[in-house]
């Protein structure tokens, strides 16, 4: 599981790797650009069932750490739907990596 680190008190978000690498990008392109958002995802369920956002900005230092050390195989379709979730009222939204074309995940 990977950690972002937010702001100047370094509070740790987890997430799994996989999903910190989309995220890294998309919230990169996103900061590039000059483009203030929330964050948004679903709490873990051993912190509770609720959901946490943070603001995003070009001045609030933000550090990603990696588990693992080899980089994931990237999804651009992923990366799209987190950057049009940016555009919205609540802002980015973790969401779930949509499969990729002509590669359907096998079902649980």
């Amino acid at each position: 599981m990977g950690r972002l680190m937010y702001g100047e008190s370094g509070a740790e978000i987890v997430f799994d790797d996989r999903v910190l690498v989309h995220l890294q990008i998309a919230i990169g392109a996103k900061l590039r650009r000059h483009e203030s958002f929330f964050l948004s995802w679903r709490d873990d369920t051993a912190t509770g069932f609720g959901r946490s956002s943070i603001w995003l900005d070009t001045a609030i230092p933000l550090y990603f750490r990696y588990f693992g050390g080899r980089t994931p195989e990237i999804n651009r379709d992923w990366i799209s739907v987190l950057m049009d979730s940016a555009n919205g009222p609540t802002g980015m939204q973790v969401l779930k990596e949509p499969d990729p074309p002509g590669h359907p995940r096998p079902r649980a």
